[in-house]
């Protein structure tokens, strides 16, 4: 009988009558669109509660980062912009440094820690102010190869190379959690030359309480916050100034609220730059953007320093000059250019099976019957079927498909999917599973 809801994206769903006001922070986060069946967006649902004839209200979405589709209904006024010009107590932007790591290796430093970001870190703690180091990736090394005969270690569900996790001596596959002991030795040649390439949490952990052995170093990811009040103790540690350096992934990018952290390092800019996917931009800026506002939250400036091999790309220069609008109107341009949100809305079909052949004709046959369907001119919006970028998980293979529906045209589309959908309903077996999502976070 409560007036007030607060909770997770499924409270959204409260059996609530005479909704005056729903408040969504943060609202350009990815994990507000349901990955598991039935698919939905948080903020669609919203949307069509407040506006129910019964409820009549309002509804608020926060973001120091808006996404870009809910920036340009501002622009367009179909949502009312408010804006803060300042940060919370008239506190001063923090002061940006970029890194090219590819003049690092020139230099010869193969380290993971710029000698910049080494730097200022060690002014910063000697100054009795606390560090934050950002890296979007768990783990010791990305992946384990034989130097000799060029092996690489793979998880036997997915196909996708194993993670190293030095803790566990274990190499770990990320999206099943299939796990075996790293090798010690090549499991075909029998060769010694095992090498482990690239860097994650785990490896930035090491690096860093080698540098700097007399302050005391806590790391926050999945693998170190399993137990139950785990997150709570090393976050109260860090409050309190026991411990001095905080390394994580996104689990520390955003919501913290630290008065003494005076350098924020985002250790690898180009995680988040490098997936295949449209908003790889955005989540980029993003992310820069969330990560750079833990520093300097009390009376004192911050600083932050983005290490990247792409220095020049739009995405890390707009947000190391605090610059959502540049970014936005480049964004815009570009997704205007390929036809992507918000001048478009993206239907993503994704078909899993048992056999690899059953999902790929599962895909082809929902491609030539969805485009029987339309007029000719439409028919180029429905993109050839290919394997998802992951095409296996846990034994279960992916093909995907991508129709592209322009704007004020959704509702026909849909009917279009629906018809072929509703056509594999009937049907009494089949051997592969249809997923349809509009407007997919992720198309992975």
């Amino acid at each position: 009988d409560g007036q007030i809801v607060i909770g997770a994206r499924s409270a959204v769903f409260a059996p609530l009558e005479n909704i005056g006001l729903i408040v969504i922070d943060e609202e350009h986060e990815t994990t507000y669109k349901s990955d598991h069946t039935p698919k939905y967006d948080t903020i669609e649902v919203a949307l069509k509660r407040v506006q129910d004839k019964d409820n009549n209200g309002i509804l608020l979405l926060g973001s120091a980062t808006p996404s870009v589709v809910s920036y340009q209904r501002a622009q367009e006024g179909i949502y009312e912009l408010l804006e803060l010009t300042e940060r919370y107590n008239k506190v001063v932007l923090p002061e940006v440094s970029i890194v090219d790591m590819r003049e690092e290796l020139k230099r010869g430093n193969r380290s993971i820690i710029s000698s910049e970001l080494y730097s200022k870190m060690k002014d910063t703690l000697e100054a009795g102010r606390q560090v934050i180091l950002f890296l979007n990736r768990r783990g010791y090394s990305t992946f384990v190869s034989c130097r000799e005969c060029g092996y690489v270690a793979r998880c036997p569900g997915c196909g996708l190379s194993l993670t190293y996790h030095k803790a566990g001596g274990q190499a770990v596959c990320h999206y099943c959690g299939y796990h075996e002991p790293a090798p010690n030795k090549c499991p075909e040649c029998g060769s010694k030359y095992i090498r482990y390439f690239g860097s994650g949490t785990e490896k930035l952990e090491e690096a860093v309480s080698d540098l700097f052995p007399e302050y005391a170093v806590e790391r926050l990811d999945l693998d170190t916050v399993k137990r139950k009040g785990e997150l709570t103790r090393k976050l109260k540690a860090f409050r309190s100034g026991k411990t001095q350096i905080l390394i994580g992934t996104q689990i520390i990018a955003k919501g913290l609220d630290f008065r003494n952290v005076g350098l924020s390092g985002i250790v690898s800019a180009d995680v988040s730059l490098n997936i295949p996917d449209f908003r790889s931009p955005e989540r980029t800026f993003q992310l820069i953007t969330q990560a750079a506002g833990r520093a300097g939250r009390g009376d004192s400036q911050g600083h932050v320093v983005i290490q990247t091999y792409s220095p020049e790309h739009y995405a890390v220069a707009f947000a190391s000059q605090h610059d959502y609008k540049g970014f936005f109107e480049t964004e815009k341009q570009l997704r205007a250019y390929m036809g992507y949100p918000p001048y478009s809305d993206l239907f993503q079909i994704v078909f899993t099976a048992k056999r690899e052949d059953a999902a790929k004709d599962g895909a082809e046959s929902w491609y030539e019957r969805i485009r029987g369907r339309m007029a000719r001119e439409d028919q180029e919006m429905v993109f050839p079927p290919q394997q998802a970028y992951l095409g296996k998980i846990k034994d279960i293979y992916r093909y995907s498909m991508l129709i592209k529906c322009p704007q004020g045209r959704r509702a026909e589309y849909s009917r279009i999917v629906a018809a072929v959908r509703e056509e594999d309903i009937e049907k009494k077996k089949k051997d592969y599973t249809a997923i349809v999502d509009i407007n997919p976070y992720s198309f992975i």
